[in-house]
């Protein structure tokens, strides 16, 4: 009898132990259980982009009710990380990798689907009060440099005192493009600061006359969206000029979507997003969709400029 106890406790085992790898085998990867339109999925979003990236999400659920996308939305820098590390399948940012990051994905034997899905614009704002809401771009970069600290010095216009520059974030995509672009590699003004986040920094220049801002377009662009109205009735969006000596005040354009189709207004970036997966999975099914028709839906009605199709231009005149 001792012997038979033994035998079935050593079968039991060997039941107990055959079960646990059969769940574990089932169980592997969640990514491996994803189809492009069902299954869970993380993705980091550019902070920048935090309006319309919602849209997309929200729409992509609805319609694809067997999956759920999780975005975070972080700097640019820190949206990076979490790609190289692989803590995301997919990132959505205002741009591509860098020769650095293509080694380091080279390095896992890993090749990222890179997608161009629209055309944004980076909108300066300023207080209501402000006088100087036309500025040209070699205005922008004495400003942003500390060449020019004070008002004053811009227009020639009083009341107003030293500039103070602000951005949503240390090392946001906003910071790296006004570098990039803008100075052009010359260190930035003493007298910036970064604000915690999109809506604290429209609410900073929107309460200190002496601010000047920078945004992604979505967040003043968008006229349905009742924030983006609230926003719009506390600051002013300032036109820019990429002539020295613009001539009338059409020479100046903002951030909208005729002007970024048109490719006239100076402050212009492309939106990408960036897709590790090995597999065609949900993180490719979301990045086909929002470079799709209904994606690119949104992204018209937000007032950026879609990858694909065309913005309607109707000119019209006071005559």
């Amino acid at each position: 009898m001792t012997v038979l106890r033994a035998n079935w406790r050593a079968a039991g085992a060997l039941l107990l132990l055959s079960g646990l790898l059969t769940t574990g085998c089932n169980q592997g990867n969640p990514a491996d259980r994803d189809t492009p339109t069902s299954g869970r999925l993380n993705i980091s979003v550019d902070e920048t982009f935090e309006p319309i990236v919602r849209s997309q999400v929200d729409t992509f659920q609805k319609l694809y009710q067997s999956a759920t996308v999780t975005a975070v939305y972080k700097p640019e820098e820190a949206v990076m990380q979490d790609l190289l590390a692989d803590k995301v399948r997919a990132v959505i940012v205002s741009r591509q990798l860098t020769d650095a990051e293509k080694a380091t994905f080279k390095q896992q034997t890993i090749t990222p689907r890179v997608t161009k899905i629209a055309t944004d614009g980076l909108a300066i704002i300023v207080h209501p009060s402000n006088p100087d809401s036309l500025l040209t771009m070699a205005q922008l970069r004495t400003i942003f440099t500390g060449q020019t600290e004070k008002w004053a010095q811009v227009s020639g216009k009083k009341g107003l005192g030293d500039i103070n520059v602000v951005f949503d974030a240390n090392r946001s995509s906003t910071t790296r493009y006004v570098q990039d672009s803008v100075t052009q590699g010359t260190p930035l003004t003493k007298r910036v600061f970064a604000a915690k986040s999109n809506p604290e920094l429209l609410d900073y220049v929107a309460t200190h006359p002496d601010a000047i801002g920078v945004v992604g377009a979505n967040w003043i662009s968008d006229r349905d969206d009742s924030s983006v109205q609230s926003f719009l009735r506390k600051v002013r969006v300032v036109g820019i000029s990429a002539l020295d000596n613009p001539k009338t005040p059409d020479d100046y354009v903002q951030p909208y979507q005729a002007y970024l189709a048109l490719k006239t207004y100076p402050l212009r970036r492309e939106l990408f997003v960036i897709n590790r997966e090995a597999r065609t999975g949900l993180g490719s099914g979301f990045a086909s969709f929002v470079a799709g028709t209904k994606g690119q839906l949104i992204i018209l009605k937000s007032g950026l400029m879609p990858a694909i199709g065309q913005t309607r231009i109707v000119t019209t005149s006071t005559k």
